[in-house]
């Protein structure tokens, strides 16, 4: 995505991709559909070091260029190329969580568990009725002798039912967010997988109902975490822009090599006007998307502007991805149209994508408010 890649990250792109389409080729990526998550394939990912971006060294993790975002923007992509099923990004960023704001005890036991892929985790925010990001939290964290009482309901979630911790974005009565580290398996916590248009990706409604917390799985300040949130939700939003563009780029250059080899009376279908201006229409939408993701990335990274950076790139990613796979979808014509073809499993995630975390509208309104507006 970023044009001044080092070598070192080239090489670390390449690696990636060498082992996505060796261990995950799409005729796997179609077996694994409704079978969940390739536990050995996300450990030779983490020793890769898919999930050490955003962890501190002394705890086991590092970057290759002191830029873990920008790196770990490196990965999203990639995985988005290959349509990988997982708790990758959701895992760094709980990771993420922890090296910033998470207790120190808790940071040193979990964090070398996450960074080798022996244990994953993904984050609960989302809620019913749209409800996206901390400021629409309607989950409810009493305080207690012993800690918190968690009640309500998250969803979607990714991957809720294939991790070993959920960090749950809540709101205390009388103040601000809050940020719970929940065990997958504590009694309380019921994880619904939910049927979703992305086949390659699964989604749960997880519901909690008296779930036990104590103080020592409170991820910052109780009541005080919205900075926090803010950060991760940025986070989150620019590794979702650069897993989409991964997946568009992907799709767009198999759309470019078929036009090339389809034939229509007696030449290219490539070779006709109409095609060639709306391809090229298509490609500037890509690398357009391609430049908002890196400013998102490059934002989350300096933690200067990330949310605004974040809903910008969102904004247009989600408008014109979608845009640029369906018209991919166009001109393959009716093979595209059909099971067999792998077009429909980048098209189910790009549009998936687009409304996960928010669509276009919801962060246009974000950008208005953030200019004042």
């Amino acid at each position: 995505m970023d044009l001044d890649l080092s070598d070192d990250q080239r090489l670390f792109q390449a690696t990636t991709r060498k082992f996505l389409a060796a261990r995950a080729p799409m005729p796997v990526v179609r077996e694994r559909i409704g079978r969940g998550v390739d536990g050995d394939l996300l450990t030779g990912g983490a020793e890769l070091g898919w999930t050490s971006m955003l962890v501190p060294e002394d705890l086991g993790g590092g970057t290759l260029s002191g830029e873990g975002v920008r790196d770990l923007g490196i990965v999203a992509e990639e995985l988005g190329g290959a349509l990988l099923s997982g708790p990758v990004l959701p895992t760094n960023v709980v990771a993420y969580a922890l090296a910033r704001a998470g207790a120190e005890h808790l940071a040193k036991e979990l964090l070398p568990l996450l960074v080798t892929g022996q244990e994953t985790a993904t984050w609960a925010i989302c809620e019913p009725a749209e409800r996206w990001c901390a400021e629409d939290a309607t989950v409810s964290a009493t305080r207690t002798g012993t800690g918190f009482r968690l009640d309500g309901v998250k969803t979607p979630v990714q991957d809720a039912d294939a991790v070993d911790h959920l960090l749950v974005t809540v709101r205390t009565a009388g103040a601000g967010a809050t940020q719970l580290l929940v065990d997958a398996h504590t009694p309380g916590v019921t994880v619904t997988p939910l049927e979703g248009l992305d086949l390659t990706r699964r989604y749960s409604r997880v519901r909690f109902d008296g779930v036990e917390v104590p103080p020592s799985h409170v991820v910052g300040e109780p009541g005080a975490a919205g900075a926090q949130v803010d950060l991760q939700f940025a986070l989150t939003l620019a590794l979702q822009c650069a897993e989409t563009v991964g997946a568009t780029d992907r799709l767009y250059g198999m759309t470019l090599q078929y036009v090339k080899d389809r034939k229509a009376f007696g030449r290219p279908i490539g070779s006709y006007q109409a095609l060639k201006h709306r391809l090229a229409e298509m490609l500037l939408w890509l690398e357009s998307a391609k430049a908002a993701t890196s400013a998102a990335l490059a934002a989350a990274q300096s933690e200067q502007g990330a949310p605004e950076a974040a809903s910008l790139a969102k904004a247009y990613v989600a408008d014109r991805c979608p845009a640029v796979v369906r018209d991919c979808l166009q001109m393959h014509g009716g093979i595209g149209f059909t099971w067999e073809h792998d077009l429909h499993l980048f098209l189910r995630r790009t549009e998936t994508n687009a409304v996960i975390f928010g669509g276009v509208d919801y962060h246009l309104d974000r950008l208005a408010t953030a200019v004042g507006f």
